[in-house]
């Protein structure tokens, strides 16, 4: 399913929060598209800011041990979902494709 690129580029963005830490995850190339399937779509147009942060290569994306507070991720595209599986953000089975996608969303309920 994942193709290692070692030149592929994502973009990662922390956001802090009252409930926690939300991670972004993207691929650059899909920042202004928007992707859908039946009901289901992903503004990545009108929500650019929200995963637009830091530009790094996928091979360097950190481990989720790194992320304090870590309460919830939302990944878009190829290499950044094969990224969050690397990292352990999210277990493979997990990914689901939205209009050719790959995306995947992951939460840590704490006790």
């Amino acid at each position: 399913m994942y193709i290692n690129t070692d030149d592929s580029l994502i973009y990662i963005k922390r956001h802090e929060t009252e409930n926690g830490v939300i991670i972004a995850m993207c691929d650059e190339e899909l920042v202004g598209k928007i992707i859908s399937e039946g009901e289901i779509v992903i503004d990545i147009d009108m929500y650019a800011d929200f995963y637009k942060g830091e530009l790094i290569e996928a091979k360097d994306a950190p481990a989720v041990d790194s992320i304090d507070g870590f309460s919830s991720a939302n990944i878009v595209g190829e290499e950044a979902c094969k990224a969050a599986v690397k990292s352990e953000m999210i277990d493979a089975g997990n990914v689901k494709i939205v209009g050719g996608v790959p995306f995947a969303q992951s939460f840590r309920i704490k006790s």
